[in-house]
C-alpha cells in the first residue's frame, strides 16, 4: 500500500506562510523542526495528520532566503471545499488574495477558484460536490 504524505514548497518568510495556511485557509500547524547544521526550518500544515490518511504541506524555510523563482513547471495545490463561494468569502475576509473568482471551469461544470499564497504559489479550490466528475 502507498499513500501520498506531503508536498514540499520553499517559502521566504515562515511565519507569514504559516499564518496564511492556518489563518486564511484554516489548516492546522501540525509540527515544526529546525536543523541548525543545514540552516533550515520545516513546518507541516494540513487539515489532518498523514497518519489519518491526509496529505499535508511541508513549508521549508532556508535561512536567509527571502524569495524563490517559482519557474514554469509547478502548477498548483488543489483543496476540495464544501462551499466554494463561502470559502472564497472567508478567505477574502481573512486577507487572502482570490485571483480567480469561483465559477465553472472553462468548458465544464466543475466549480473552481484560485487563491495565491504570500510566496506566489497558486491554490485551486474545487467544489467537492462536483470534484468527482473531474474538471471536464
Amino acid at each position: 500500500m502507498s499513500q501520498l504524505l506531503h508536498t514540499m514548497i520553499r517559502v521566504g518568510d515562515l511565519k507569514r506562510s504559516v499564518d496564511f495556511y492556518t489563518q486564511v485557509l484554516g489548516m492546522t500547524l501540525l509540527r515544526t523542526s529546525e536543523n541548525e547544521a543545514y540552516q533550515y526550518t520545516l513546518a507541516f500544515v494540513g487539515y489532518g495528520e498523514e497518519s489519518s490518511g491526509q496529505a499535508v504541506i511541508e513549508l521549508t524555510y532556508n535561512w536567509g532566503t527571502r524569495e524563490y523563482d517559482l519557474g514554469t513547471g509547478f502548477g498548483h495545490i488543489a483543496i476540495g471545499v464544501d462551499n466554494i463561494y463561502a470559502s472564497c468569502d472567508a478567505i477574502r475576509a481573512a486577507g487572502g488574495n482570490i485571483t480567480r473568482e469561483p465559477g465553472p471551469v472553462a468548458g465544464g461544470r466543475t466549480e473552481i477558484a484560485f487563491v495565491t499564497d504570500p510566496d506566489g504559489y497558486k491554490i485551486e479550490l474545487i467544489q467537492l460536490s462536483s470534484a468527482e466528475h473531474g474538471l471536464g
